[in-house]
């Protein structure tokens, strides 16, 4: 890996980091605004076609429902069922907590004001299919939205290259309560629940991930419908000092390169030692990776390695940068969050690695990438309800209040605003 010596040499490259590493070619942005319109007003004849054309042939069998997804859950494998029983129970433990309800505030006067919560109608949760097949990704896009109590949530996901559905995922769907699956994917399957056709349910949001063409198609839909974010290219920033593990500090660095030619991998060290043994580890690991093509152009073109004067100057660049993944390999780590106010996901000591939290220790993977930590925050149950205001007036304290309201009203020139309380206070005039 390239190390630089301080943040001065390193000008470069963190520019190439903060300014974002992923950016929407005209040429995807002008395939998936086709797509859309011809979902939009020609419904499964175009979700058909455009099927066939990118994913060589349409599913025998479009719907699968939860008789089915019981069945691939019965062959499949123990181990496999037992992890993810034992995931979606943390990932429940820990996402009930964020449950919120509503509040009512009863005055004196007889005004009662109040926020009511509910859940949405109806999500999609997309899972990629294909080559890369996530049963996790079913897990953590299903539960909040359970918790959050969504009348239904249904998944798209597209066929395997035999036309048929992915065993593993369905068996993550019945174990997270996913009420029905569509074989579809692409621009075209997020399109199809945003606008309904004749066999795809309208949806209020779509959620998880997908190819450029299913964040563009996610992009160009949202105010049509709701969404979770675009993500970008995956990213884990290391804070580590001279005690902690180069090979640890490799391993997790690794760990978000194989995702993505474009992840981005970089350690923060007050200590050139240890630097040049993460480097080491690093080159040394690389090679016994399966998917060493991908990391090595990941590591070449967004990984790094840069010496900083100490460790406060260490968590002003974390700062900065706002990882999606965030590693603290320091001594006493816990002592740092509260100087943490950018990060997706934190990760505490040696112990605490990355897909600790991608698969198993309860908290969220579906997290803010390319800086937006620093306004946004990981997918949770709030991404799955709705608050909803409520107010009651009676007569009497809405003649106390009516100077108030029209004075305002009268200010912005809103004058049928006004005349909305006014004739209330006309006519109980005349009752008095």
């Amino acid at each position: 890996m390239k190390i630089y010596n301080g943040i001065k040499e390193a000008q470069e490259f963190l520019k190439k980091i903060l300014s974002g590493r992923s950016s929407t070619d005209e040429g995807i942005i002008g395939t998936v605004r086709s797509i859309v319109d011809d979902v939009k007003f020609s419904g499964d004849e175009a979700v058909r076609k455009y099927t066939e054309k990118f994913d060589a042939r349409f599913p025998e069998k479009l719907i699968w429902d939860r008789n089915d997804m019981k069945a691939a859950y019965d062959k499949a494998d123990k181990g496999l069922k037992t992890a993810l029983e034992r995931a979606k129970e943390n990932i429940w433990q820990y996402h009930i907590k964020q449950k919120t309800e509503g509040y009512e505030i009863r005055k004196d006067s007889g005004v009662v004001l109040g926020q009511a919560i509910r859940g949405l109608s109806r999500v999609a949760v997309y899972v990629p299919g294909g080559k890369a097949a996530y049963p996790s990704t079913v897990l953590m896009n299903t539960i909040p939205a359970k918790i959050a109590e969504v009348e239904e949530i249904i998944m798209i996901t597209p066929a395997t290259s035999e036309g048929k559905a992915n065993e593993d995922i369905l068996t993550a769907g019945y174990i997270a309560g996913v009420d029905k699956v569509y074989l579809i994917g692409g621009a075209q399957a997020v399109a199809a629940v945003a606008f309904g056709t004749e066999s795809v349910p309208k949806v209020d949001k779509v959620v998880g991930p997908g190819n450029a063409f299913v964040a563009e198609a996610k992009r160009m839909l949202y105010g049509v419908i709701d969404i979770d974010m675009i993500a970008g290219p995956s990213e884990i920033l290391v804070l580590a000092d001279d005690n902690a593990n180069p090979d640890y500090i490799a391993a997790d660095l690794l760990s978000q390169a194989e995702h993505d030619a474009n992840a981005a991998a970089i350690l923060l060290t007050d200590s050139i030692e240890q630097a040049n043994n993460v480097s080491r580890a690093v080159k040394k690991q690389m090679g016994t990776s399966e998917r060493n093509t991908i990391i090595e152009e990941s590591i070449n073109t967004f990984g790094g390695i840069i010496v900083c004067e100490d460790i406060a100057e260490m968590l002003d660049l974390a700062n900065e940068i706002a990882p999606e993944h965030l590693e603290i390999m320091l001594d006493n780590p816990i002592q740092y969050l509260d100087r943490i106010k950018n990060a997706g996901a934190v990760f505490l000591g040696e112990y605490s690695p990355e897909p600790l939290g991608d698969y198993f220790s309860g908290t969220n993977h579906v997290l803010p990438t390319g800086g937006t930590a620093r306004f946004a925050s990981p997918l949770g149950v709030d991404d799955f309800i709705k608050k909803m205001e409520y107010t009651y007036y009676t007569k009497e304290q809405l003649e106390k209040d009516s100077f108030y309201i029209e004075s305002i009203a009268d200010k912005e020139g809103l004058f049928a605003h006004k005349a909305a309380i006014t004739i209330r206070k006309a006519q109980a005039e005349q009752e008095v």
